[in-house]
C-alpha cells in the first residue's frame, strides 16, 4: 500500500463519487451520509502523507511513475514535496468541511452535487501532485467542469452568467498555458532528440532569454487568471457570490491555489532567466500590489456580505504573489503559509455567511445587526474567523503576512512600505463589516427568532478554527516543511543567492563572537 500512497489518495474521491452514483436519487439521507463519509476517508488516506513525510529530504516523495501514452512521451507520474503536501492536507480538509455544510443548504439534485463535489477533488489533489505537464494539464481542466456545474446549476440568481465567465476567464487562460507547454515540449526533442512532458526533464532545457519571456508571458496568463492578479479578477466576485456555500470554500480555499503553485512549480523552476528578469519582476510585484489595496478598497465599499469576502481574496492573494516574485527564502515560504491561511480563514468566512444565509436567505449587510444577542456561539466564531484573516498575531494569518513582508522588505523597500497598507485596510473591512453585522441593537425584527449554530455546524468550523491557532501558535512545522523544496526553487531561479548570503552570515556570526 505504501508504494501507491499517492494514487490511493488522489483516487479515493473519484472511487466514491462512482460508488455515490449507484444510489438512487430518491435516498436522500443516504446520499448525504455516503458523501460524508467519502470525504472524511479521503482525509484519513492523506494523514500518512504528513507522518510518512522526510522533511530533511530534497526532491519529491511517494514518487510514483508509469507509461501512459509513451508514442507522445506521456507517463502517469506523481509526486510530493513540502508545498505540495501543505496544499494537499489543505484540500482534504476542506474537501470534508464542504461536504459537511453542504447537508441543509442543498436540497436538489442531491447526487449530481455530491459527485461534482468528488470530481472537483480528485482534480484538485491531481494539480499539486502531477510531475508531468500532460498530466498535470488533464487535472487542470478537468477542475473546471465540476465548478462549472456547481456554480450553473446549485447557484444564486445569477449563476449561469457567472458560471460562463468563470469557464471562459478559465478556459481562455489554460490554452495559453497549453501553448507554453507545447513550446517547451518541441524545444526538448529539438535539443535532445525524444518527446517527453517530464518535468525534471524539462528543466535541463536550455532556452534563449526571449524564447523564455515568450513562454513565461503564456503560463502567467493562465496562472494569473486563476490566482486571480489584478486585473485578471473579474470572474471571481461573480463565481462567489453565486455558488453555493461549498463551492465558495473550495473556490477561495484550493482552486486560487493553482494558479500561485503553477508560478512556484513551473514558472520560476522552467524558466529561471525569465523569472529574475528586472522588467518581469517589476511588473509582477506592482501587479500585486495593486491587487492587494485594490482588493482592500472594493471590499470597504461592498454592500453585499460575500461579495466582501470575495474581494478580500484578491487582496489576500496579491501578498501571496508578492512573495513568490521577492523571489528569496522568506518571500517563497510565507507565499505558501499564505496560501494555506488564506484556505482556512476565508473558507470560514464563506461558512460563517453561508449559516447566516440559510436562516434569512439574504446577504445585503443591511439586514443585518446585533446577531450577537442572539447567535452569541456564532458571534465568536466569526470574530476568530475575522482576525484570522486580518493577521492578527497568535493566529495563522500574522505568520504568513509576517513573513511575505520580511521577504517583500529584502528585495524592495517599497514594495513592503505599499503592502503594510493592504494589512491596515484588511483590519478596517474586516472590523467594519463585523460591527455593523454582530454589534449594536437589533433593528431587524426577523433577526430576533434566528437559532444560533448546531452541533453539525460547529463540527464545519472546528477542524479550521484549530488549524489556525496552531498555525498561529506553533508554525515550525510548516517552515521546516517548505525549507528544502523552498531552497531548491531560489537556488534555481538564483544560483548566487546562498554563495552571497553565507559569506554576510558568517561574517556576522564573527562580529557577535568577537563582541
Amino acid at each position: 500500500m505504501s508504494g501507491h500512497l499517492l494514487s490511493i489518495v488522489l483516487f479515493t474521491p473519484l472511487a466514491g463519487m462512482l460508488l455515490l452514483l449507484l444510489i438512487p436519487s430518491s435516498k436522500a439521507a443516504l446520499l448525504k451520509l455516503w458523501a460524508n463519509v467519502v470525504a472524511v476517508a479521503g482525509f484519513l488516506v492523506s494523514i500518512p502523507l504528513v507522518c510518512r513525510f522526510n522533511q530533511s529530504l530534497g526532491g519529491f516523495q511517494y514518487v510514483e511513475k508509469a507509461d501512459w501514452i509513451p508514442s507522445l512521451g506521456v507517463k502517469y507520474y506523481i509526486g510530493m514535496d513540502g508545498i505540495s503536501l501543505l496544499l494537499v492536507m489543505l484540500t482534504t480538509v476542506l474537501g470534508v468541511v464542504a461536504v459537511l455544510c453542504s447537508w441543509s443548504a442543498v436540497e436538489h439534485r442531491l447526487k449530481e452535487y455530491y459527485a461534482m463535489l468528488l470530481l472537483l477533488q480528485t482534480g484538485m489533489i491531481g494539480v499539486f501532485i502531477s510531475l508531468d505537464f500532460f498530466l498535470f494539464y488533464v487535472f487542470w481542466e478537468l477542475v473546471l467542469v465540476p465548478m462549472y456545474f456547481l456554480i450553473g446549476v446549485w447557484g444564486g440568481p445569477r449563476k449561469l452568467y457567472a458560471a460562463i465567465k468563470f469557464f471562459l476567464y478559465t478556459l481562455a487562460g489554460s490554452v495559453l498555458m497549453l501553448l507554453g507547454i507545447l513550446t517547451l515540449y518541441f524545444q526538448h526533442f529539438q535539443q535532445f532528440g525524444y518527446y517527453t512532458f517530464d518535468i525534471s526533464e524539462l528543466m535541463k532545457l536550455n532556452l534563449p532569454m526571449g524564447l523564455q519571456q515568450w513562454v513565461f508571458w503564456a503560463f502567467f496568463i493562465g496562472f494569473a487568471i486563476k490566482v486571480p492578479m489584478f486585473p485578471f479578477h473579474t470572474w471571481l466576485p461573480d463565481a462567489h457570490v453565486e455558488a453555493p456555500t461549498a463551492g465558495s470554500v473550495i473556490l477561495a480555499g484550493v482552486l486560487l491555489k493553482m494558479g500561485t503553485y503553477g508560478f512556484l512549480r513551473f514558472s520560476l523552476p522552467l524558466l529561471p532567466k525569465a523569472s529574475v528578469d528586472q522588467t518581469i519582476v517589476q511588473i509582477l510585484a506592482v501587479l500585486s500590489i495593486i491587487g492587494i489595496i485594490y482588493g482592500a478598497l472594493v471590499s470597504l465599499m461592498q454592500k453585499d456580505w460575500k461579495k466582501l469576502v470575495a474581494y478580500s481574496s484578491v487582496s489576500h492573494l496579491g501578498f501571496c504573489t508578492l512573495g513568490i516574485f521577492a523571489l528569496n527564502p522568506n518571500g517563497i515560504t510565507g507565499s505558501v503559509i499564505q496560501q494555506v491561511n488564506h484556505g482556512i480563514s476565508t473558507g470560514m468566512l464563506f461558512l460563517v455567511v453561508g449559516v447566516v444565509y440559510e436562516r434569512r436567505h439574504t446577504r445585503e449587510i443591511k439586514e443585518y445587526g446585533g446577531l450577537a444577542h442572539v447567535m452569541p456561539v456564532y458571534s465568536v466564531i466569526f470574530a476568530i474567523a475575522m482576525l484570522s484573516s486580518a493577521g492578527l498575531p497568535l493566529l495563522n494569518g500574522f505568520v504568513g503576512e509576517f513573513t511575505i513582508l520580511q521577504g517583500a522588505f529584502e528585495a524592495n523597500r517599497i514594495w513592503a512600505a505599499f503592502a503594510v497598507s493592504g494589512v491596515v485596510l484588511g483590519a478596517a473591512y474586516l472590523l467594519w463589516l463585523y460591527q455593523r453585522t454582530m454589534l449594536g441593537q437589533i433593528t431587524n425584527l426577523k433577526n430576533l427568532s434566528l437559532k444560533d449554530v448546531n452541533l453539525r455546524e460547529m463540527a464545519v468550523f472546528a477542524p479550521l478554527l484549530i488549524w489556525a491557532l496552531w498555525i498561529g501558535v506553533y508554525p515550525k512545522p510548516y517552515f521546516d516543511v517548505l525549507e528544502k523544496p523552498v531552497a531548491e526553487i531560489v537556488q534555481r531561479v538564483r544560483p548566487d543567492y546562498y554563495r552571497v548570503r553565507a559569506p554576510m552570515v558568517t561574517a556576522g556570526l564573527g562580529e557577535a563572537n568577537a563582541r
